[in-house]
């Protein structure tokens, strides 16, 4: 049976695939990075050249970006769809001369990490290793958000040595049924 990693190997395993990883992204024809809702990718290209040379389209789950009449520096199927209203693309004057098509894709589930831009990308990235950004409870949608702060305040009641809201809903069940049933004794009664 092998054992498992130590610490030190499994750091130095880590800090291998991270420099594969950064040396594959490097191969790609284009640089691109993510937040958990939404994508900005840099194509570069030529100093000389203006909008209409450049050809990108946009749909929920594709995208194409190329200088008309050259192969696509990108072309395929987005990894997960976006919200094509949200995103847009502009040209930008870079430094030494030259000039690139800058993306800003808004993602439609804004709770996944991506991979990659397209499926058919040469390389992918491991998202297991993103270490997020911290999150504000206003990015998150009602359910996730509800869900959090309820989480909160029942951690803060713990701290507190207060009942969570699981409990206090529980003791105020036991109220009503005390409060309907007068003739029972409820003194040795214990909740758990």
């Amino acid at each position: 049976m092998p054992s498992s990693p130590t610490p030190s190997e499994r750091e130095r395993s880590d800090a291998e695939a991270k420099a594969r990883e950064k040396e594959e992204q490097a191969k790609l024809p284009y640089k691109w990075t993510q937040t958990i809702k939404d994508l900005e990718i840099a194509v570069p290209v030529a100093g000389n050249l203006r909008g209409k040379d450049i050809e990108v389209v946009v749909t929920k789950t594709k995208l194409k970006v190329a200088v008309k009449g050259q192969t696509p520096a990108i072309d395929g199927d987005l990894t997960h769809a976006i919200k094509v209203d949200e995103s847009a693309w502009t040209l930008e004057t870079v430094g030494g001369g030259g000039k690139e098509v800058s993306i800003h894709l808004d993602k439609s589930n804004k709770m996944e990490w991506w991979d990659a831009v397209v499926t058919n990308a040469e390389y992918k990235i491991d998202t297991s290793k993103i270490v997020p950004e911290n999150s504000k409870l206003g990015d998150l949608d009602g359910q996730t958000r509800g869900m959090v702060e309820k989480m909160m305040y029942d951690q803060r009641q713990k701290e507190m040595g207060k009942p969570t809201s699981e409990e206090e809903g529980k003791m105020e069940m036991l109220k009503k049924f005390q409060a309907q049933h007068p003739e029972m004794d409820f003194s040795n009664a214990k909740m758990s």
